[in-house]
C-alpha cells in the first residue's frame, strides 16, 4: 500500500486536509470537564457518560503474572451499529504507568475514538520494556501482546482483526515498545508509533535506569543482549512498505538524540516514516498534544484501506 506521503505530511504538519470529523476533533477538542462544584448534577451526567465509553478489563496469562488490566475506549457509538467493525489502536504506557495513564494523559481519548471510529486499547505495561524477558520467566510481555491481548480484543470486540487495521503506539518506554513489537510483528501490526520514544535506551550510559537491568540482567556482563533489545537493532528486520511510522519527539527532550539517531538509521535503510521533532520535553504536556496527531496518522492510513 502506498500513501500520498505529501498530502498526509500536510495533515499532519499543517492540519489543513483532515476528514470532517478529524477535523472537529482538532480544531474543536471537548470542552473542559464541568465544574463539579458550580453544576455537581451536570458534572455527574457528564462523567456517567465519558464512563461508558471506558471499560477496565483483567485479560488472563500464561506469560505475565495474570490477570493484567487493561483500559480499552469504544466510541460511543459503538453499540448503535452492532454489525460495524472498527480498526484497533493499541497505546503503550511509559515507564512506571500502566493502564490508567493514556486514559489520563490523552484526556479526550473518548472523543477521538468516536471520531475517528478506533477502538483504543491500553495495556499495563509493567515497566516491562515490552520485551520478553531472558531472566525472568514471568515478564514476556511481547509474548503476552502478540500472542494473548491482541486475540481477545479480536474475539471480544468488533474489530476489523487484520494488520491493516490494527496500530501500535506509545510514549516514552511504551514509544520503544511499539517500535520493538511492530518490527518484530509486521504480520500483526501494520502501522507503529512512537512519542519521544526510548529507542535505543539499552546502553551503557542507562545501565542502571527504568529497570532495564531487572529484565535483562545487568549491562556489563549483558551488552550483546542490552543491544539486541533495543528498538533501534529492529530496524534490519524490516523492509520499505512493512509498516507505516510516525516517530516524534520534542527538540528539549533527553531522548531527542536517540530519536534523532533511530530517524537516520530508517533513512539509511531507506524506510518510509514521518519523523517531526517539535519544541516540547518528556512530558505529560507533549504527549497530550502528540497523541492527536499520532491518531489523525493511523485514521488516515485506515481509511485508505477502505
Amino acid at each position: 500500500m502506498k500513501l500520498n506521503r505529501i498530502l498526509l505530511a500536510i495533515a499532519i504538519i499543517a492540519m489543513t486536509s483532515a476528514p470532517a470529523c478529524a477535523q472537529k476533533a482538532i480544531d474543536n477538542p471537548p470542552a473542559p470537564a464541568v465544574d463539579a462544584k458550580a453544576n455537581p448534577a451536570k458534572a455527574a451526567e457528564q462523567e456517567r457518560a465519558d464512563s461508558q465509553q471506558y471499560t477496565v478489563i483483567d485479560i488472563p496469562s500464561k506469560n505475565v503474572v495474570s490477570p493484567l488490566k487493561c483500559t480499552v475506549i469504544l466510541p460511543k457509538h459503538y453499540d448503535a451499529f452492532p454489525e460495524k467493525r472498527f480498526p484497533v489502536v493499541y497505546l503503550l504506557n511509559g515507564y512506571d504507568g500502566d493502564h490508567r495513564q493514556w486514559p489520563s494523559t490523552g484526556r479526550y481519548l473518548h472523543r477521538y475514538a468516536t471520531a475517528y471510529e478506533m477502538i483504543l486499547v491500553c495495556p499495563d505495561g509493567r515497566d516491562s520494556w515490552y520485551w520478553d524477558s531472558p531472566i525472568d520467566p514471568k515478564m514476556k510481555m511481547e509474548s503476552f501482546i502478540t500472542e494473548e491481548l491482541v486475540p481477545y480484543i479480536d474475539s471480544n470486540y468488533r474489530t476489523i482483526a487484520d494488520r491493516r487495521h490494527r496500530a501500535i503506539s506509545g510514549l516514552s518506554m511504551g514509544g520503544h515498545g511499539a517500535m520493538y513489537l511492530s518490527m518484530r510483528h509486521p504480520d500483526i501490526f501494520g502501522s507503529a508509533g512512537s512519542m519521544s520514544g526510548g529507542l535505543n535506551a539499552p546502553q551503557k550510559k542507562w545501565a542502571n535506569s527504568w529497570k532495564m537491568k531487572l529484565r535483562l540482567g545487568p549491562y556489563a556482563a549483558n551488552a550483546a543482549r542490552w543491544r539486541e533489545h533495543s528498538a533501534i537493532a529492529q530496524i534490519a528486520r524490516i523492509k520499505p512498505g512493512d509498516l507505516n511510522l510516525i516517530i516524534d519527539c520534542g527538540a528539549d527532550d533527553f531522548f531527542a538524540g536517540i530519536n534523532d539517531e533511530f530517524h537516520q538509521a530508517l533513512v539509511a535503510a531507506k524506510i518510509p516514516h514521518d519523523y517531526i521533532v517539535r519544541p516540547g520535553r518528556h512530558s505529560h504536556d507533549y504527549w497530550r498534544n502528540s497523541i492527536r496527531y499520532h491518531l489523525l496518522f493511523f485514521h488516515t492510513v485506515f481509511e485508505a484501506e477502505e
